[in-house]
């Protein structure tokens, strides 16, 4: 990385006994504190956002979800009529 890339700078306030397990971690990693910090921040952030596109179902439900897939129902009335109603509205 460059000079130019490490210019912005967060601060955080941390226990003594998670300040002393992170700079272990740091060590056996043989990384500075704030690399491992930065990285290890990076990889939640990733896990997140990944998890949060990520749709997870029961067993049943996904059964459900299958078989909802692979043999739809009929529309309804009331879904005809929204249909309709939405056709006819991006048509304007």
């Amino acid at each position: 990385m460059n000079e130019h890339a490490k210019a912005a700078r967060i601060e955080a306030r941390i226990a003594p006994d998670a300040l002393a397990l992170v700079k272990r971690a740091a060590e056996i990693e043989g990384r500075s504190l704030s690399d491992f910090v930065v990285a290890a921040a990076q990889a939640a952030a990733r896990r997140t956002i990944e998890d949060s596109h990520i749709v997870r179902l029961a067993e049943q439900d996904q059964l459900r979800f299958a078989e909802a897939l692979i043999t739809p129902q009929a529309p309804t009335d009331a879904l005809k009529r929204a249909k309709a109603s939405h056709q006819r509205l991006i048509q304007s």
